[in-house]
């Protein structure tokens, strides 16, 4: 991987940022920008807009505008992943070619009926493993989706000499275990508590964890700023990146905006998109929430200040050693 830092902010374009998002977003540009041996990094935007459903008209353009607004620039012009299916597509073949994926014919309601068979309990905070009915073929049914074969793959990993070791990664036949670099050491039996996860889904769509680590390596993306509601899908996506051989960015997954009812702040609970006649507001609001001091005056400071000072108190909260 390149010593030079790449990172990256990549929305949803569902609709506009809101006060979590903006957190994300600043706390990704504040890495990229706090000087490392003297140069500050690369970031790039990358509109996720593969789950076309979801997304709302023109949302990507307001974000766009929103982040402007808050005098975040993208170092290149934004990628967006409608356009690159083609990539998803060879990263698929790959994977089948050396029989690290298979097809599915399970239905959702097929999924839920084996676990609950298995005594899987449904809970909406956790994920329950995909059963594995498809893994040894179709039985004669015809394919849906396709998925990682995770349970096989990481059974063929070696056993982990050290849990103990200062390691950033190790992938072992127990499960994958890395730093984050605000979380500290983290763990997931993959297999165990994922199961086979989505490729492709049956509507045809490509899933979130194959396009967006096709879409990090094709950036060269080397650091990952982003909320920590995702921490648990990065194991998902370290598996995948050693079975395509590409290689595995530096993470750091950052706090959340909760609303009142301790949920996290979103916009399909209705989270109000930032007000971008007062941006200084919205970006001090949300460099609060990453523990960063308040500007020095606030009232005639610009937002370039604002945000250079920032840049200047990141080093010394947050570790970038890594």
């Amino acid at each position: 991987m390149s010593s030079l830092y790449v990172g990256r902010f990549a929305p949803s374009p569902t609709g506009p940022l809101h006060a979590g998002s903006l957190v994300a977003a600043l706390a990704s540009w504040l890495d990229a920008r706090a000087a490392r041996d003297g140069c500050s990094g690369q970031w790039l935007v990358r509109i996720e807009d593969v789950d076309t459903p979801r997304c709302t008209p023109g949302a990507a353009d307001i974000i766009l505008s929103q982040l402007a607004a808050c005098g975040m620039f993208p170092d290149a012009p934004p990628v967006w992943q409608s356009t690159r299916s083609r990539h998803y597509q060879q990263a698929l073949d790959r994977l089948t070619a050396t029989g690290c994926a298979y097809p599915c014919a399970c239905s959702r309601r097929d999924i839920e009926d084996a676990q609950t068979a298995l005594g899987l309990l449904r809970d909406r905070h956790v994920e329950r493993p995909y059963p594995g009915t498809c893994r040894h073929g179709l039985q004669g049914r015809l394919a849906r989706s396709w998925r990682l074969d995770a349970t096989a793959y990481q059974s063929k990993q070696p056993a982990a000499l050290d849990q103990a070791s200062s390691a950033s990664l190790i992938l072992a036949n127990d499960g994958v275990t890395w730093t984050d670099r605000r979380l500290g050491r983290q763990y997931q039996d993959v297999a165990r508590h994922v199961g086979d996860f989505v490729l492709r889904r049956a509507d045809g769509l490509w899933a979130y964890q194959l396009a967006v680590v096709v879409d990090d390596a094709a950036q060269q993306i080397t650091h990952i700023v982003r909320g920590e509601d995702l921490a648990d899908n990065t194991p998902r996506q370290m598996l995948l990146q050693s079975a395509l051989g590409l290689p595995t960015p530096h993470y750091m997954h950052m706090p959340l905006v909760r609303a009142v009812d301790g949920e996290k702040l979103s916009k399909q609970h209705g989270a109000p998109p930032i007000d971008i006649r007062q941006p200084l507001q919205a970006l001090s609001a949300a460099a609060e929430v990453l523990g960063l001091p308040a500007v020095a005056y606030p009232d005639n400071t610009s937002i370039a200040e604002a945000l250079a000072q920032w840049a200047l108190a990141w080093p010394r909260i947050y570790n970038l050693a890594l």
